[in-house]
């Protein structure tokens, strides 16, 4: 399905290898479904990065990026404005996210994009 609104949010982060399963839990079986339920949110895909193998002038490279997230959350909303909304604020802070998970990320990236075509 083609992309239905102008903006596109980006959540990526890395976690603790130790609570790696915790975070995968919460964030498919909580998280997720609180954010779907903000007025403006009209997706939410999660990504894990994996090392990136193409050809680029003429060589087959193998592309690996150390510092970047493992992980990638992409937010289709209606506009910028959905992130700071009061539904938006609560559902941030449900379940076991704040407590159990969040202090636990590291490398957190959050960026919005505006889509040009």
């Amino acid at each position: 399905m083609p992309m239905q609104t102008r903006f596109l949010f980006t959540a990526a982060m890395s976690v603790r290898p130790d609570k790696e399963a915790l975070f995968n839990e919460v964030y498919d079986k909580e998280h997720v479904p609180a954010l779907l339920t903000v007025p403006g949110v009209i997706a939410v895909a999660r990504f894990k990065s994996e090392p990136v193998t193409m050809m680029i002038g003429g060589e087959r490279k193998t592309i690996v990026i150390e510092s970047e997230p493992a992980y990638n959350a992409l937010y289709e909303v209606e506009s910028p404005a959905v992130l700071v909304s009061d539904a938006w604020a609560k559902a941030v802070e449900e379940g076991r996210w704040a407590e159990h998970v969040r202090p636990y990320t590291m490398n957190r990236r959050h960026v919005m994009y505006r889509r040009i075509s």
